[in-house]
């Protein structure tokens, strides 16, 4: 390899280790001794500097020499971007230990001891009151959701079940159909209408989540919200499927 004589004062070497199997991309001084550059190491392979055999590879892969001087400097060394480092670890640590996080011990604490704190998430919510901890904003969400359901009650409470409706969703043609199903459901809140379509625009069979509401072909149910169902004569149309 030859080595120029000017030099950028940082380099950029990918670390490999022989405790785990991928590779870092790091930037590093050139001034730095061996034995700091150990340290620095420590961080990313997780094997103690006291510990470490450094190892020097070209950026073709080709092995270049040990960096076996501790007070030597990393400049001083063939290393140039691109160069690869492969730390050999001698603690006794096994391959992948580093890698398993189950092995790891995990920081508990307990809901209570939490809630004493003073520098935790949930104690700035409640002196900042935001979330579910600003009690007006919760009492005005539950009031606004109390009203809509009012609302959807009310206007379920004028559909039955049998009746020739049709549906005018938002973005959607109207759809005639036969009403199925009204009520509260277990797929979502709220007052929902089950409708059976005179054609295979729907979505289900009258069943949601494995709950039948209602009995239909595959593709002629639907749920939609009483807003958007009108309740009149709508007679099936004909779409002269029966014409030859």
């Amino acid at each position: 390899m030859e080595v120029t004589g000017l030099s950028a004062p940082t380099v950029t070497v990918f670390i490999s280790s022989s405790l785990n199997s991928f590779r870092s991309e790091k930037r590093y001084s050139r001034s730095l001794t061996i034995a700091e550059f150990k340290c620095k190491l420590e961080l990313v392979v997780g094997s103690p500097a006291s510990c470490m055999e450094l190892e020097l590879y070209g950026a073709d892969d080709k092995f270049y020499s040990k960096l076996d001087q501790e007070d030597a400097l990393l400049g001083s060394y063939p290393v140039d971007d691109g160069c690869r480092i492969h730390v050999i670890d001698h603690s006794g640590a096994r391959l992948g230990e580093y890698e398993d996080v189950s092995k790891v011990e995990k920081y508990k604490i307990s809901q209570e001891a939490y809630d004493q704190r003073q520098d935790s998430v949930r104690s700035f919510l409640k002196r900042s009151k935001l979330g579910r901890y600003n009690e007006e904003e919760r009492a005005q969400r539950e009031a606004e959701t109390t009203q809509r359901l009012t609302e959807e009650k009310a206007q379920a409470d004028a559909i039955s079940v049998g009746s020739r409706c049709e549906v005018q969703a938002p973005g959607q043609s109207p759809r005639r159909g036969t009403v199925m199903y009204v009520g509260l459901t277990d797929f979502k809140p709220g007052y929902w209408i089950g409708v059976r379509y005179d054609e295979p625009l729907g979505k289900n069979d009258g069943s949601v989540n494995g709950k039948r509401y209602f009995e239909c072909q595959a593709k002629y149910g639907a749920f939609v919200k009483p807003s958007v169902v009108t309740v009149g004569d709508f007679p099936e149309e004909d779409y002269g499927l029966d014409e030859m």
